[in-house]
């Protein structure tokens, strides 16, 4: 941020009085400007043991496969947002079933928050940001045409439990180590 959205001043980094971490502060107006983590909210669209993918026709990873999953909008339930998105990626209707991962990536400011779903019906195809969306069972899994790993590492719990038949709900934190590697821990914090 370079200026303040109250009167366009330029804005300054420092710790407010008050508070332990910088921000950014107005010198003119005296407005504090926080910044949040962005909440991606989306499904694991299940039909038949099968899961509905979406290959993406934007940027970031254009061409890559990924749930139907992207920013929540403000005055929305992550409820609300994990069905829009896979309405807007897929064209799909989905029922919750339920919460299934809850990620914290904290190196991008992103929390992660992935529902388990079922498809109403088999009537979807690719939406705006899609080329291409489609029912695939695990052995057909594009392991390595994956667009992000937090999703990667949601469906191989995904197909972990499935092949357990029973589902779990997972936390974790997806921590970037020196060298830009990622270390994923993660954890079951309940089972159906």
């Amino acid at each position: 941020m370079k200026f303040c959205s109250q009167c366009g001043a330029a804005v300054e980094r420092r710790v407010p009085e008050g508070d332990s971490l910088p921000r950014y502060v107005c010198p003119s107006c005296a407005t504090i400007h926080y910044t949040n983590p962005k909440v991606v909210v989306g499904c694991l669209p299940e039909w038949e043991g099968k899961i509905l993918l979406c290959r993406r026709a934007i940027q970031p990873r254009h061409g890559l496969w990924t749930l139907p999953a992207g920013f929540l909008e403000d005055n929305e339930t992550t409820l609300e947002g994990a069905r829009r998105e896979t309405l807007e990626e897929a064209g799909a209707r989905v029922e919750i079933a339920g919460l299934y991962a809850l990620f914290n990536l904290p190196h991008v400011n992103q929390v992660y928050v992935m529902y388990r779903a079922r498809l109403l019906d088999l009537d979807f195809g690719p939406g705006p940001e899609s080329l291409d969306v489609k029912l695939i069972e695990e052995s057909q899994m594009p392991w390595e045409q994956m667009a992000f790993e937090v999703i990667t590492q949601t469906l191989k719990l995904y197909w972990q439990d499935r092949r357990h038949g029973t589902f779990g709900t997972w936390a974790g934190d997806v921590i970037r180590l020196p060298g830009g590697e990622r270390r994923f821990d993660t954890r079951l914090l309940r089972r159906e």
